[in-house]
């Protein structure tokens, strides 16, 4: 077995072993086999319905929303040249929060209409922000630097945020729900999100890995780019129009979840090496594993009382921000 292959290995063995404590952990201790049986049919009926309708669906949907996040990290990061850039800081993750959030105040979000209502509000929201970064800072530097989009999008993220603090705060009745959209959350969302979110992340990542040569490109700079016959601000526009598709998606279904979508990319830039073909899988792995660790975390942590999974991913995400930004400082 070749070096990579050892190292995407124990990746696999990571990720078994998170998705074997996810599903495993809680407030009924199920061991490893008691989780494969129930998972193929055996065991008995009420241990087979906590994982088949409970824990498996919460974790599948961890994983897969991590996974997400960071592989639109991963190609924020290559696209725009920046180590510190990511979906959450575009602006994507705001504008499907505020996109819910218009859906809660109004009262739609209950019954079957408002689970339909919800996740689409979150997506139009996350993809119509996306366009409208693009928008303003094209008017601002038209050869969309990643400056010029990362601090339009920082901007457009806290005035919608705000946004949301101001509906929050004149709809009370909603305030503690669209609290919880805003740190994030897997709790009670069956199987359907992971059902839709699955083939989004699929497809999105096959694209991606086949931009793997133009991801590599842009991260030497757009000159370079240009020089092999790439037109980098067209290529950059899809990309993250697709990172948008993508992330949206994820936020849809979990909320507004921060810090994956950095943390993992450079994790696995540093154990894989810069080249995408690697790094986009092994960030999705990660970051899914990391997600799915965080909700554990957030689930078991105060029990019976659930902490936001956000302000888990935040509490180990904010100091990894932190070093990653003096280190570019540093160089």
């Amino acid at each position: 077995m070749s070096k990579t292959g050892g190292k995407f290995a124990a990746l696999g063995l990571f990720a078994l072993v998170a998705l074997m404590l996810g599903v495993g952990v809680g407030s009924v201790y199920i061991s490893p086999a008691g989780v494969l049986a129930a998972i193929f049919g055996g065991g008995d009926e009420s241990t087979r319905t906590l994982i088949m309708s409970l824990r498996l669906p919460r974790v599948t949907l961890a994983f897969l929303t991590g996974a997400a996040l960071s592989v639109g990290g991963t190609v924020m990061q290559s696209a725009l040249e920046n180590p510190l850039a990511s979906p959450f800081g575009l602006g994507v993750s705001a504008g499907a929060g505020l996109g819910a959030t218009a859906v809660m105040v109004t009262g739609l979000a209950g019954g079957v209409m408002g689970a339909f209502l919800l996740p689409v509000a979150g997506f139009a929201g996350g993809l119509l922000t996306v366009l409208l970064t693009l928008a303003m800072a094209r008017a601002f530097d038209r050869r969309l630097t990643s400056v010029t989009v990362v601090l339009t999008g920082m901007v457009i993220s806290l005035f919608f945020s705000a946004i949301m603090d101001l509906l929050s705060a004149m709809n009370p009745d909603y305030a503690q729900r669209i609290g919880l959209w805003q740190m994030g959350s897997f709790a009670a969302r069956g199987w359907r999100g992971a059902l839709v979110l699955g083939p989004v992340l699929a497809v999105c990542l096959a694209i991606f890995i086949g931009c793997a040569r133009e991801l590599d490109l842009l991260t030497f700079g757009d000159e370079q780019a240009r020089s092999m016959g790439m037109e980098p601000d067209r290529v950059k526009r899809r990309l993250i129009a697709l990172v948008a598709v993508l992330t949206g998606t994820a936020v849809a279904f979990s909320g507004i979840i921060g810090f994956v979508d950095l943390v993992a990319p450079h994790v696995a830039r540093r154990i894989f090496g810069a080249e995408h073909r690697r790094s986009l899988p092994a960030a999705a792995v990660l970051g899914g594993s990391f997600t799915v660790l965080s909700d554990l975390v957030a689930r078991t942590a105060a029990a019976p009382r659930e902490i936001p999974v956000g302000a888990v991913t935040a509490l180990l995400g904010a100091p990894f921000f932190m070093y990653i930004f003096l280190k570019k400082r540093g160089r």
